[in-house]
């Protein structure tokens, strides 16, 4: 075996396996071969032009995750693995590359300052490489615990992938540094669990809820919003399976996908398909907040139990529906068209159970905030036994899914079923959560939750990249809430944010950081109420104050309450007089 100089230490070691490019060779037999059926039945695009494609299987029996990385265009080599949150940094990787004369397979990892070294311990086989039509194909297998320091211990919840493409030959593997080369990362979920699929009944009709041919933005994140409705007439159906519909070439810009059904309370919603964010949005639309199927990245098909179903139609039911789309363009590719959405699978027949959703963890209230400059700042929600006593059927109810949830500063996120005081096991839980890559995902079991039974969510969250508190803020002219509060932080840290969602509807912008209060940002709505604790001032350095004007229009505003506060505490503003129809309100001016 010829081995490239001067890494003469590395080959002797036999730590890396000498490969040659677009043959087909056996590398080594599985003991447990990949299954012939199906053998790789999760895809995922790993880099926006779809060059690097990656498909893998999971052995719950051997504790393995099996993996088939195909190059459409090999240069000198390619890396993947997998790391804490996606940094090239501190990586547990897999790497082929040349040096000129030779290939090379080997098990490696990068240090703090991305330099790649080989690991004295190959946990990554190589099982075979061929040359497909599609390009090279490297399929090789990993346990999910090694022991090894080294590596990334493989387990529930989300897994940053990573990858760099080696342009040009090195004649030692150490003589790679990430920092170098062309990377990214991707996010999935690779143990998924071993559920059998259900039989669909019979009647099982279809629906298609697309974006109609649009253009995709050529910047990095789009939310495109598309407003469908059901056919006039449409009874009462149970959703039992739905499925991603991607448009071809476009799997590596399609991030995400929901479909929200509107809110029984309005009759009508008006038309609208365009970007989340535009100003030209509908308010309305921020009513349809109910999920009736969520997909990302990675995810297959979603087959709700053979006894329940997702009821949508009907009486009491908006025949009005919300898909939104998340699209990554990190390259801003333009000129590309998409269709994507979801395919509802829906049946008349009604199963003995209805499916619903039950949202846990904390009230969105600037009360949860959270200080700078926090590694692991941790925040509870209660569902406690009276509530679970009041709201539950008494036989309980069985949680076969869960969709885990946090704001921009989130990093991990558990529930937990506490029953007599005692923890009685983990409904879900994500150690490397990130708020970029969302979706529904089955259980490996289910879990049954008893009237009595308390479940705890804790969010952990990270903000050492902030030098002021962060705290929730409802954003009505967003389709979701945000945590990350650049709008409304002022100079001294003092935020001031409405807290009573009731007086949201015709809300506009909040004020910026030195933006003139007159402008008359904030309408209160189209409610006659009194105003005490219709504002909450969470103030880190100075004193905060709310200021109101009694007619709309441009004129003077009047004070009607201020408060002061120690650092670091949230307070509500007891304020008084009555909001009469059209009246504006004005948050966020400092007292010096």
């Amino acid at each position: 075996m010829q081995v490239p100089s001067p890494s003469t230490r590395e080959a002797a070691s036999m730590y890396g396996t000498v490969v040659a490019i677009f043959l087909v060779i056996l590398v080594a037999t599985l003991q447990s071969s990949v299954p012939p059926e199906n053998p790789f039945p999760y895809r995922v695009p790993l880099d926006p032009e779809g060059s690097l494609e990656l498909s893998w299987n999971v052995s719950y029996t051997q504790k393995t995750v099996h993996f088939q990385l195909l190059v459409q265009e090999l240069k000198a080599g390619v890396l993947f693995g997998m790391s804490d949150r996606g940094e090239l940094e501190n990586a547990d990787l897999v790497v082929l590359w040349t040096d000129g004369d030779n290939t090379y397979f080997g098990d490696a990892w990068s240090d703090q300052r991305g330099q790649i070294h080989l690991d004295s311990r190959q946990d990554y086989q190589l099982l075979r490489t061929r040359r497909t039509p599609e390009g090279l194909s490297l399929i090789f297998k990993r346990p999910f615990d090694t022991c090894d320091p080294k590596d990334y211990l493989i387990e529930d919840g989300t897994v940053h992938l990573v990858y760099g493409v080696l342009e040009e030959p090195f004649r030692t593997l150490e003589a790679i540094n990430t920092s170098g080369l062309q990377t990214g990362l991707q996010r999935v979920q690779l143990l998924k669990p071993s559920i059998p699929i259900p039989a669909l009944p019979v009647d099982t009709h279809t629906m298609e809820i697309r974006t109609p041919d649009i253009l995709i933005p050529g910047q990095l994140t789009t939310y495109w919003c598309h407003i469908t409705e059901l056919p006039d007439g449409f009874s009462r159906h149970h959703i039992v399976m739905y499925e991603p519909i991607v448009t071809k070439g476009n799997e590596a810009l399609v991030h995400h996908m929901e479909v929200f059904q509107c809110a029984a309370q309005f009759e009508t919603f008006p038309q609208f398909s365009g970007p989340c964010d535009s100003k030209m949005k509908p308010g309305r639309l921020n009513y349809c907040r109910h999920v009736l199927a969520a997909w990302a990245l990675g995810a297959k098909a979603f087959y709700y139990p053979e006894e329940a179903g997702l009821a949508f139609g009907g009486n009491g039911s908006s025949r009005f529906l919300r898909l939104e789309v998340h699209y990554h363009n990190p390259l801003k590719i333009q000129g590309r068209r998409d269709s994507s959405g979801i395919r509802l699978h829906y049946t008349a027949t009604l199963r003995r159970f209805d499916a619903g959703i039950m949202e846990l963890g904390l009230v969105y209230s600037p009360v949860m905030a959270i200080p700078p400059r926090e590694t692991a700042f941790v925040l509870t929600g209660y569902c406690t036994d009276k509530c679970t006593q009041l709201a539950l059927p008494p036989l309980g109810i069985h949680i076969f899914a869960s969709q885990l949830h946090t704001h921009l500063t989130g990093r991990k996120v558990v529930t937990v079923l506490v029953r007599d005081g005692r923890e009685m096991e983990i409904v879900n839980r994500d150690d490397h959560y990130s708020p970029h890559f969302q979706e529904i995902r089955m259980l490996k079991k289910m879990v049954s939750v008893h009237p009595g039974d308390v479940l705890v969510t804790s969010c952990t969250y990270n903000t050492e990249d902030r030098e002021l508190a962060t705290v929730v803020e409802i954003l009505p002219q967003e389709t979701r809430v945000h945590g990350a509060l650049a709008k409304l932080q002022l100079r001294l840290g003092i935020v001031v944010d409405v807290v009573d969602a009731h007086l949201l509807q015709d809300t506009k912008a909040p004020l910026r950081d030195g933006e003139d209060a007159r402008q008359d940002r904030c309408l209160v709505g189209r409610h006659h109420r009194r105003l005490p604790g219709l504002f909450t001032a969470f103030t880190r350095w100075g004193t905060a104050r709310v200021v109101f004007r009694s007619q709309p229009g441009p004129g003077p505003l009047r004070p009607i309450g201020h408060v002061s506060s120690p650092p670091h505490r949230s307070v509500r503003l007891v304020l008084s007089g009555t909001a009469a129809p059209g009246d504006s309100a004005a948050r966020g001016n400092l007292l010096r």
